[in-house]
């Protein structure tokens, strides 16, 4: 972990994934039979800005009724996670949902992570601004790889990861994933996370299909991100967003469909693609609660409680390390 740089009650832990791994990631996943890229390549700035755009459209259910349920609960939850706590958030996003938390909870410590940097330090300044009795540690991660944040010590730690971007992951990963946020907020820590429950198809597709084109736009924001990079040309006006359910496997599927046939010049490799051909920027997969609570037993965590809104569309889940 890189030394903290402190500005007024923000302490910035910098780290940026290398550009050398970043490469070998895209070369490792263009070399599959089954193209694909990893979804982490979404956000840069301008991707987490389209996403904070995606969770406004009507036709995206999970973050307003993720923020009904956080609204109509926050007094249950400060009573299970505790206050003056060390509170991690996995994903911090824009920083709407974590609002609602610190005013139920006061932590004496937040510390918001998230894979872009530009976007981290904005949220970060503006949740400084508005609560300035808080200490802030913005924490710049990849979870895909090992990572790690400052350690503050004894205290009361508990994680809330919203949004429910564990399904971005795949089950043995999120099993993984799940298994070192339980390390990270050790004996009687806790984790408040939400998941996107299974449901119809058309709602789901529709989810990840806006009639606006905001989705299409942050899937091809991922090609746009790695032509910043050295030596990466994609033209991106010939490939074109497809998000579709797969009921088997029980997760949305994003692709990004060749529309012609076309080759990509990759520093020294070239790649070639057949009108049709996709590359699979991102899975979503959807749980019923048993089946989460299943995966977090796995991992080390006992359920202790659920909340989910009246149309069966969406929960949240507290989770206890075991004793």
């Amino acid at each position: 972990m890189n030394q903290a740089v402190k500005k007024n009650n923000i302490y910035f832990h910098q780290h940026s994934p290398a550009s050398a791994d970043m490469m070998k990631e895209i070369h490792q996943g263009l070399s599959k039979k089954q193209k694909s890229i990893s979804p982490k390549y979404f956000y840069n700035e301008k991707g987490s800005q389209l996403f904070d755009s995606i969770t406004q459209l009507p036709e995206y259910y999970p973050t307003r009724t993720e923020v009904g349920l956080l609204k109509a609960h926050a007094s249950e939850f400060a009573e299970l996670m505790g206050k003056d706590s060390i509170l991690l958030e996995l994903g911090s996003g824009s920083s709407i949902k974590i609002r609602l938390l610190l005013e139920a909870l006061k932590p004496k410590i937040y510390v918001p992570m998230d894979i872009s940097e530009e976007h981290l330090i904005r949220s970060a300044e503006r949740l400084a601004k508005d609560y300035p009795w808080l200490e802030i540690h913005a924490t710049c991660v990849d979870y895909s790889k090992p990572w790690q944040v400052p350690d503050f010590g004894p205290g009361r730690y508990n994680a809330f990861f919203p949004g429910s971007s564990i399904g971005n992951f795949e089950p043995a990963d999120a099993q993984k994933l799940l298994t070192q946020i339980a390390k990270l907020v050790g004996k009687q820590g806790g984790l408040l996370i939400g998941v996107d429950l299974k449901k119809d198809s058309n709602t789901l597709e529709s989810a990840y299909n806006d009639k606006q084109g905001v989705t299409a736009e942050f899937n091809l924001n991922l090609l746009h991100h790695l032509n910043e990079q050295r030596d990466v040309d994609f033209d991106t006006s010939q490939f074109e967003h497809k998000a579709l359910y797969n009921l088997d496997k029980g997760r949305i599927e994003m692709h990004l469909v060749s529309k012609e046939n076309q080759e990509v010049q990759i520093e020294d490799k070239t790649y070639h693609f057949d009108v049709g051909e996709t590359i699979h920027t991102e899975n979503s997969y959807k749980y019923s609660p048993d089946e989460f609570h299943a995966l977090a037993h796995k991992a080390g965590f006992s359920p202790e409680k659920v909340w989910i809104d009246e149309k069966n569309l969406f929960s949240i889940h507290y989770l206890k390390v075991f004793e």
